[in-house]
């Protein structure tokens, strides 16, 4: 089946994250929009997919629990996980290995964790966009310890992707898909970075407010829409 998605959207937790992006805003956007599957990747934390799956349940939308993460050498990179519990799990890896920096929410705003009707039960004290210590090299095989995939954020951007920080993308690290920014020229990316050619490409949001949230772009074809079997086919070369 052909699946319309988009699996790179922040929540409300992510520092600069819209208050208005809470999950079932998020999934109601989503559902309005016409996509059949989504992710929602925050800032080096998974706190809050429970309520977003939990939502996407209630409205008939596929949720991947994920996050984005901040490398070591500051690349972005998306992971997903076939279930909530297998993206707490990693979380809470990430947050041990995270530098304890608080957060300023006169900056970046406050970084709040929700249930599932949307209700405030806790903040993440610690800045969410530092850096982990984690390099991108082990990302792959740490993230597949806990079912999950990873593949690198926006590869076109000139900053906080793979491309930016190492020059390109490294065959030995492992990855199989890789993601373009909205608006990324494909055939210009395929022309500075040649080794995409061999990749499976997603195109993303990446959207921090409703607003910014897009019409669907790209399909991609699974057997079911699960976030297992999407996982799979992200793991998977071409």
């Amino acid at each position: 089946m052909k699946l319309r998605y988009d699996l790179h959207l922040h929540s409300c937790l992510s520092p600069c994250g819209d208050m208005d992006m809470t999950p079932n805003n998020m999934v109601g956007m989503a559902k309005l929009l016409g996509y059949d599957i989504i992710a929602l990747t925050d800032h080096n934390t998974c706190r809050n997919t429970p309520a977003a799956v939990q939502a996407g349940e209630r409205q008939g939308l596929v949720v991947v629990p994920g996050m984005e993460l901040c490398t070591r050498e500051e690349a972005h990179v998306v992971c997903l996980f076939p279930t909530a519990e297998a993206a707490l799990a990693f979380g809470e890896w990430v947050e041990a290995h995270s530098p304890p920096i608080p957060n300023r929410p006169d900056i970046f705003g406050e970084q709040l964790i929700l249930d599932a009707d949307d209700q405030p039960i806790g903040t993440q004290e610690n800045l969410l966009i530092a850096a982990a210590d984690v390099g991108v090299y082990q990302v792959p095989e740490l993230v597949r310890q806990y079912g999950g995939t990873a593949f690198p954020a926006h590869v076109d951007k000139e900053a906080y992707s793979i491309t930016a920080s190492l020059g390109g993308i490294p065959e030995e690290i492992g990855f199989t898909t890789a993601e373009l920014s909205p608006r990324a020229h494909r055939e210009k990316a395929l022309a500075l970075y040649p080794e995409l050619r061999s990749m499976r490409l997603l195109q993303d949001s990446d959207s921090h407010y409703l607003e910014n949230m897009p019409d669907p772009g790209p399909v991609l074809e699974l057997e079911e829409n699960t976030p297992a079997c999407l996982i799979a086919l992200l793991e998977s070369r071409l």
